[in-house]
């Protein structure tokens, strides 16, 4: 007599159904763990460019531009694209190689769809030797939406002292707020 080792049809069916159960549970919230892991992912890495370029302004002594940078090598108001830091020694928010300026670092286009904003009209962030910003009226938040989720908006507040401050989360509504108490929002 042998004995057959196995599953029934009906084990299968309800083993079946319980993982199914948990994964309809589950990928919404996998979704959203996915979305606040790339929010986050961006904003520290803009924040690690920030103090690159200040640190570098600090070391070289020099002007450091934080830009987007068109075919011409202009600053322009595209924050969603490519982001380049590099010495600016004349202040004119274009890089010159020729000129012997430097290109330190650069971070790489966020994903279509979103958006990442930095004040409303400004092409590009400047810091003076000091550590400071160089230039009036260049202290802004940068704001990074993630397309179809405001509720994960995140930013950095930069100050004209040079400092940058990444927002947090507000406890009674769990978005992210300046420390100022006003919404991380895009236009």
């Amino acid at each position: 007599m042998s004995k057959t080792i196995g599953f029934t049809i009906i084990e299968v069916l309800v083993a079946l159904a319980v993982l199914l159960s948990l994964i309809a549970i589950g990928i919404p919230s996998l979704n959203n763990f996915i979305v606040y892991t790339r929010v986050d992912n961006e904003i520290f890495t803009l924040h690690r460019l920030l103090l690159t370029a200040r640190n570098t302004a600090l070391t070289t002594n020099t002007r450091v531009t934080l830009c987007p940078l068109n075919e011409q090598k202009q600053c322009k108001n595209t924050w969603h694209q490519e982001l380049s830091v590099f010495t600016d020694t004349n202040n004119n928010k274009v890089y010159e190689p020729l000129l012997n300026e430097q290109l330190v670092a650069h971070k790489s286009a966020i994903k279509t769809g979103d958006k990442l904003q930095y004040g409303a009209t400004r092409i590009g962030l400047t810091y003076a030797a000091t550590g400071h910003l160089a230039g009036w009226g260049q202290n802004a938040t940068f704001s990074y939406c993630p397309n179809h989720h405001t509720d994960k908006n995140r930013g950095i507040v930069v100050h004209t002292s040079g400092r940058a401050y990444v927002s947090a989360k507000n406890i009674t509504n769990n978005k992210n707020i300046r420390r100022t108490g006003a919404l991380i929002k895009c236009r």
